[in-house]
């Protein structure tokens, strides 16, 4: 009774210092790993150009460099299922440490690379077989630090925490614009394609070893060390139990991740590209508008998870999916325009891209801890990979033969998604899992 007793009063504490220490060094090393598997998205163009044969007319080599970006993501179901399995068996703190690790190696390597014209058609054969390892580390990444900051927090901050987790993540995705946008505008194009593009890998590579000495000084969950006291460690195969006890949640997972794909992969990662090639905007102005998205997206972020603390995930759902299919809408009819609000609409569309803060406190709270972290992974991953790598073809495609205006319509369409499961959390009784 004693134990029960402690432990209740442990979920209705406050945030202290270590909830904080806890929060930030995730979240660093979080940026520092997810710079690394975004870079790739802001030299698309110059990659397809370098690793295909040469002639290959803009739109192709673009399509086909996306297509490369595409495939970390149908990896990204293997990494995360294996690292899962072993995170609800062994603990948490082992998967978050050896996911990044399996992200610097591939950055590094990547920046290491011969060209096609040294190698041939080895070259974006390699270059694939390092996109999928990456696809494989971020796979167990993402699931697994929401569930590490969630479990370290009371349940009433756990929107807070998986927001600070994932501004900390589109803060990699804000690293990673400002070194585009800064080699740029300090190198040639012709530098760009010599060298330029390999100083980001570089440093990617870099980041993520620093990212992995930062996770030494963090400490295993809570909830998971409350587990293995009362051996609650679930005995069977943890993904199959998802698969057997909770489909419902599955769905409502892998729905509400589709509206986070949309929101990262179409209006922060591929537009700043699209800028260029569909709206014809300078490199340097389409990459700094980029950032400034960036940086809205991680305030955005943030904001999502106060949201959710305050009125709950299925209200918090709702206002980010209509804000995000408004603010798109906006910023594309702009730059079909010829882009005279372009940085201030970017960063309203940034901002409201923020609804990714709110999609983890839906995921984290859908299962319960014996089997959260393979709940979230399978579901977060799986659909990921079908709507990730999906989206840049098929946003691209409808970008050269729909018209300008066909990224928009695609995020319009995937917000009335994020609208419908709101509505469905407000009226369904699902219990919430919040430890």
């Amino acid at each position: 009774m004693s134990a029960i007793t402690d432990n209740r009063l442990a979920d209705h504490r406050p945030l202290g210092r270590g909830d904080a220490k806890t929060l930030v060094l995730s979240a660093l090393g979080g940026a520092l790993e997810f710079y690394d598997f975004v870079i790739f998205a802001y030299f698309a163009k110059v990659l397809g150009h370098l690793f295909f044969p040469p002639g290959t007319s803009d739109f192709l080599a673009q399509l086909q460099a996306f297509g490369i970006f595409a495939v970390g993501y149908l990896a990204r179901p293997l990494g995360g299922v294996v690292m899962a399995h072993f995170g609800d068996r062994v603990g948490r703190k082992r998967m978050f440490t050896l996911s990044v690790f399996l992200m610097a190696v591939p950055t590094l390597l990547i920046g290491l690379l011969p060209t096609y014209a040294s190698i041939g058609l080895m070259a974006p054969v390699l270059l694939t077989l390092l996109r999928v390892v990456q696809g494989i580390a971020i796979g167990g990444e993402i699931p697994g630090a929401w569930v590490f900051v969630a479990e370290h927090v009371p349940p009433r901050r756990v929107g807070l925490a998986c927001a600070s987790l994932t501004s900390g993540l589109t803060a990699g995705i804000l690293i990673g614009s400002l070194v585009a946008a800064g080699l740029s505008s300090h190198l040639s194009e012709a530098q760009m394609l010599d060298h330029g593009w390999r100083i980001a890998f570089l440093v990617g590579g870099v980041f993520g070893f620093f990212a992995v000495y930062l996770r030494r000084w963090l400490s295993e969950t809570p909830v998971f060390a409350r587990m293995r006291e009362r051996r609650e460690i679930t005995a069977e195969l943890p993904a199959w139990v998802v698969v057997r006890d909770h489909l419902p949640g599955v769905l409502l997972s892998m729905v509400v991740t589709w509206v986070l794909t949309a929101a990262i992969v179409v209006v922060i990662l591929m537009t700043p590209t699209l800028m260029q090639t569909t709206f014809h905007v300078e490199q340097s102005r389409a990459f700094a508008g980029g950032s400034i998205a960036a940086l809205a997206l991680c305030f955005g972020c943030f904001g999502g998870g106060l949201l959710v603390d305050a009125v709950g995930r299925a209200k918090a759902m709702l206002v980010g999916s209509i804000g995000l299919a408004a603010s798109t809408y906006a910023l594309y009819l702009d730059l079909r325009g010829g882009g005279g609000h372009l940085f201030v609409l970017y960063a309203l569309a940034g901002f409201f891209s923020g609804v990714a803060g709110v999609v983890p406190a839906v995921l984290v709270t859908t299962f319960p801890p014996a089997i959260r972290f393979s709940g979230i992974s399978l579901s977060y991953n799986v659909a990921y990979a079908i709507c990730g790598a999906a989206t840049p073809v098929v946003v691209g495609l409808l970008a050269k033969g729909q018209g300008s205006l066909g990224p928009a319509h695609y995020v319009g369409l995937v917000s009335l998604v994020g609208v419908a499961s709101g509505c469905y959390m407000l009226v369904s009784r699902r219990p919430v899992h919040d430890r």
